[in-house]
């Protein structure tokens, strides 16, 4: 008799996924195939892929062949964005990504967990926001439900559990401020 959790009691909630498994299915070997053996400067194509199976993304996006995506109707990308190598979108929530945002490879932006205090470990999901013109650098973890500010820095290898504000330079694991970002000067 299980005491902490009984995976045979795990169901995805029905409507859970936004489209039908099939459907899923075909996003995955598309993903594979079409997306993750195109060449490197096909940038469009990838765009193109991604808008076809409902992703709302702006102009001038650069998406990496090898970066990956759950489910693309549940992501929004603004103008200008760079998704890096294998960088991972994990969408069972909303993931946007504001304009001139920078995804850096290696990141993984996580919006599903399960409930460890449910005996069914049914899943715990929130929406993970990144603000325009931020920066996730290399290999960055970015937990359910966080938002990170506008035009701040998540330096890389960090870990991102909490909301952070507009305009900051953050790194490490426990993340911590380092101060503000200030402005460039064109």
């Amino acid at each position: 008799m299980a005491k902490y959790q009984d995976l045979s009691r795990f169901r995805v909630p029905a409507g859970f996924r936004g489209r039908s498994g099939l459907y899923v299915q075909l996003w995955w070997i598309v993903q594979a195939v079409l997306i993750g053996l195109s060449p490197q400067p096909l940038h469009g194509w990838r765009v193109w892929l991604w808008r076809r199976f409902g992703a709302t993304v702006g102009q001038g996006v650069k998406i990496r062949p090898s970066a990956r995506v759950t489910y693309p109707w549940k992501v929004t990308v603004g103008d200008n964005v760079w998704i890096g190598d294998r960088a991972e979108l994990y969408s069972l929530e909303t993931i946007e990504i504001g304009a001139n945002a920078c995804v850096s490879q290696d990141c993984y932006l996580c919006t599903g967990s399960h409930d460890h205090s449910q005996l069914d470990f049914r899943y715990a999901c929130a929406p993970v926001r990144i603000g325009a013109e931020a920066w996730i650098a290399a290999g960055c973890f970015v937990g359910p439900g966080v938002t990170v500010g506008e035009g701040t820095v998540v330096g890389a290898r960090s870990l991102v559990l909490k909301d952070v504000g507009p305009g900051r330079l953050c790194a490490g694991n426990p993340l911590r401020d380092l101060g503000a970002r200030e402005p460039c000067e064109d």
